[in-house]
């Protein structure tokens, strides 16, 4: 005996609990979604906007065991100041020297070397970032 199991027409009894489960899922899920892109959007307008300075490591020199040359190119408004953070690492990724410059000067394009004083001998230095001031 096989249990037969009787369907109930189609759309006379409104709809299912899986059914208002599924929509009121899809309206959160669009809701919170748009939310989401209108927050990634703010925070991407804020970073290209206020960032003001930029810079570029151009290349570096070991001079010595205690000396790092790092030749840099900064962009910025024009009249704008800020502070570009430079680090020297060992061999052994140890950090032995770093060096916070200044850049006052005038124009939107300052290019320039700048020299890592170091502890030990260093075998790169790398540009962590810049910050308006």
């Amino acid at each position: 005996m096989s249990a037969v199991r009787e369907q109930l027409p189609e759309g006379r009894y409104g709809r299912s609990a899986d059914e208002r489960a599924d929509r009121k899922l899809k309206i959160a899920g669009a809701v919170l979604g748009t939310l989401f892109l209108a927050l990634l959007g703010w925070f991407g307008w804020y970073y290209v906007v206020d960032n003001k300075i930029s810079a570029e490591m151009i290349k570096f020199d070991v001079v010595s065991d205690s000396e790092v040359q790092v030749h840099l190119e900064i962009r910025k408004d024009d009249g704008a100041r800020g502070v570009c953070t430079l680090r020297s690492r060992s061999e052994d990724g140890a950090e032995v020297g770093r060096k916070d410059v200044r850049v006052d000067e005038t124009g939107t394009r300052v290019d320039r070397v700048y020299a890592i004083r170091t502890t030990a001998r260093a075998t790169t230095a790398e540009l962590i970032g810049c910050t308006p001031r």
